[in-house]
Order: structure tokens, then sequence, then C-alpha cells
């Protein structure tokens, strides 16, 4: 196997750059051909001078925000991980961290600075919804004159992704392909009639509290946005309940449904809600008040699996993996979570995982744990229990 690329020539300098978190026999770089790509037209056609006013929304690794570094840029993230990345990336190639401003999602970029941006960089994220919510909340602080350049791989830019720009900021183009990434150009259009966000979205559970419907809102692109998945709701079917779990962990908790669920059915557990989304988090946090208020406490961790919690601390750990890291699909994340995951549990703690079929973490489990059993299956979904 060739050795895996970490050094990125840009006309801006060269750097070393690497995925977060880093693992042993890493196999994709930290950046590809679209940072690539907009790097490239960015100095062939001189779009930044020395006192432009730069914003990047979601460099993922620091493929874009190292090389520019020197313009000051404020970035926009909702990775916890991209967060990490950048400010490691930076620091190994001696760039002062006060070189590079970086905010949630959940930060709008009006809440930084009152002034409009020279230059918009977006790396197209994987979601639509992300996009859509990300495109309304930079409008404000857009310029006729602002030079806006998405990019991305080309498989992942289709019709209606020109059709959001166009919808929300004003006409669009893009370039041609070059290295199987594509350009997208888009102009403030100050007249547009542009509907408000429609971000974050609530719908009711198929569940009860008091006789009233479970309300749950979510925002955008977080898992199970827009309607309580069937895997989620095979696994609220069978969740775990027992006067022994002390404290649960929703591991990867999306909108925090699980925990939720698991809180109502546990009330004698603490429940501590991971993830490494910013809106995620943010969503759970929603959740989990609208439904206990201040009567019921629980922890929020914005984190890297479990990164913040105690070895040999937790009773039950309840986990619905990704098999994805950005666009890049890959077991690593969940590897990551298993293998964390018999540390964080206490002697008889359990890991109560579920996936598709064909994910077969079975095997995996058996790997780590030394065995593991199938509490429940059906076409589509199998629900796994590991005991420490």
């Amino acid at each position: 196997m060739a050795e895996l690329e970490t050094s990125i020539k840009t006309p801006f300098g060269e750097y070393q750059l690497h995925r977060y978190p880093v693992i042993k026999k890493e196999r994709l770089r930290a950046w590809d051909s679209a940072d690539e790509y907009v790097l490239q037209y960015l100095d062939e056609n001189k779009s930044l001078k020395e006192k432009t006013s730069l914003l990047i929304i979601n460099d993922g690794f620091g493929g874009l925000s190292v090389p520019l570094s020197k313009y000051h840029p404020v970035v926009v993230t909702d990775s916890y991980l991209s967060t990490q990345a950048i400010i490691a990336n930076a620091k190994s190639n001696m760039i002062d961290e006060s070189e590079i401003t970086i905010i949630d999602s959940l930060v709008t970029p009006g809440q930084v600075t009152q002034d409009l941006f020279d230059v918009v960089l977006i790396k197209l994220p994987k979601s639509l919804a992300m996009l859509e919510d990300q495109l309304h909340r930079i409008r404000p602080v857009l310029a006729k004159t602002t030079l806006i350049v998405a990019s991305g791989m080309t498989k992942h830019i289709h019709l209606s992704t020109m059709a959001l720009f166009e919808k929300i900021i004003g006409p669009t183009k893009t370039s041609l392909a070059q290295k199987k990434a594509r350009l997208i150009f888009s102009q403030l259009d100050e007249d547009l009639a542009v509907t408000e966000n429609p971000y974050p979205r609530s719908y009711e559970l198929p569940y009860q509290l008091d006789d009233v419907a479970i309300k749950v809102s979510s925002h955008a692109a977080v898992f199970s946005q827009e309607k309580l998945d069937i895997g989620t709701r095979f696994f609220i079917e069978n969740l775990p309940v027992d006067d022994r779990y002390k404290t649960i962990v929703d591991l990867g908790c999306g909108n925090g449904v699980l925990g939720l669920m698991a809180a109502l059915k546990n009330p004698q557990a603490k429940i501590i809600f991971t993830d490494e989304s910013y809106l995620a988090v943010e969503s759970s946090i929603n959740n989990f008040v609208s439904v206990f208020s201040e009567s019921r406490d629980a922890e929020f961790l914005q984190t890297d699996c479990l990164q913040g919690i105690d070895d040999e601390s937790v009773s039950l750990i309840i986990c619905n993996p990704p098999f994805h890291q950005n666009n890049a699909i890959s077991d690593n994340v969940a590897w990551q979570m298993f293998t964390e995951s018999k540390a964080a549990l206490e002697v008889k703690g359990e890991l109560w995982v579920i996936g598709n079929r064909h994910l077969a973490y079975h095997a995996k489990l058996k790997q780590i744990f030394g065995d593991c059993e199938v509490v429940a299956s059906n076409k589509k979904f199998t629900l796994f229990k590991a005991t420490k």
C-alpha cells in the first residue's frame, strides 16, 4: 500500500495536514481535490488581498483555513472533530492560533463581525438541509460584490444543490470539472425574495407522556431530522429497562431521542448525551428540556465519542453508529465507539448497538468484548448487546 500523502502543496505554501482523530494506517488524506481546486482558483484570479475579509464554511481538517491563515479567516463548522483538526494542523505548521477564528454552526457570522465579507468559501456539506441552513445564515453578511465560491466533488453536486443557491443567494453557475471536483459560483441578488430559514424542524413521536404526544425538534442535518427513522423506532421498542442502570450514555446522540426515551423508561438513571455535532447536541438539549424542564438533570458533551467520560463509570451505553465521516464511508468511527465503550463501562456494564444487518457489527463487538448477543432483529436491523 502506498504511503499516505500528508503534504499539501498550494500556491499559498506547503503544509502538513492530518485528519482528526489521528489513527494508525490512515488511508484518507486530510484534504481533497476540491480544496486544491478552490485554492488554485483564488491564486490564478488574485482574489485575495492583504485586507480581504474571508469566511470559510465546513473546512474539514484545515485544507482551506491553514493555507489561507494569513488572511485571518473566520471558519464556521458544525464538527468538534474539524475544530480540533484545524487547531492541531495550524499548530503543527507553526501558525498562531489567533490567525484563525473558529465558530460553531449555531453562531451566525454576523454575531462575530458587523462587516460584510469580501470572499466566502463553502465546502459543500453532505446534507442539503445543512447547506440550506448555512446559506440562510450567511446571506446577511454578503454584499453584491462578495465572491462566493463553493467547492465539492462532482458526484456530490446536483441540480438540487444549484437550486438552493439560486433560491437563497442569487444567480449561480458552475466551473468545468477538474480532478473530479467542481466549483460553484453564486452572486448575491439583493432583491431576491427569500423565505425564512425552515430549521430547526419539529415533529411528534408516536409515544405519549401524560396522554400528550412527545414533540421533538432537530436542527438542520441532524439524524432523524424530519421524522423518527425506522431503526431508532426499532431500538426504542426494545430499549433495556433495569434499576441497575445508574448512568446511561446516548453515544452519538443526534437529536437525543434514544437517550430521551431511555430516561423516561429508567427514571433512576443519569443520562449523558455525546455527539461531535454542535447542532446535534443543541437539539438534544432542547428536546430533553422540553420533556423534563428542570425536574431532571442530564449531561451534554460536545466531544469525540466518549472523551471526557471516566473509565468504568457507565452502566449502559446505547448507540446507533454512523458509518461515514463527512462524505467518506468508513468503519473507523464504529471501531472507536466500541473500543471506548468497553473502557467506559463498569464491570457487567452493557453496550447496546443497532445497525443494518449487512454491517456485521457482531464481528467487531466479539473481537473487542469477547462475545455479544442478538437482542432483537427484523428484516433490516439487528440490535446487539455486548457485556463487559
